[in-house]
């Protein structure tokens, strides 16, 4: 049973994160001969004060 873990930051659509998910899902699917159900995809978003590019947090970067 393949799992997949995504950190991605904060402030993503449900809409978006409901899309990667699929998307994931049907390319390791695809890749693995694996059927969709088998697939679990984990995603945590992560607030952009934990979140450091360069040693500086992503909020102070304005992004």
């Amino acid at each position: 049973m393949p799992l997949v873990q995504i950190s991605i930051m904060e402030g993503r659509s449900q809409e978006k994160i409901d899309a990667m998910m699929e998307n994931v899902t049907n390319a390791v699917s695809e890749s693995l001969d694996s059927p969709k159900e088998n697939v679990r995809v984990v995603v945590n978003e992560v607030p952009k004060t934990h979140w450091a590019i360069g040693g500086t947090s992503v909020k102070n970067l304005g992004r």
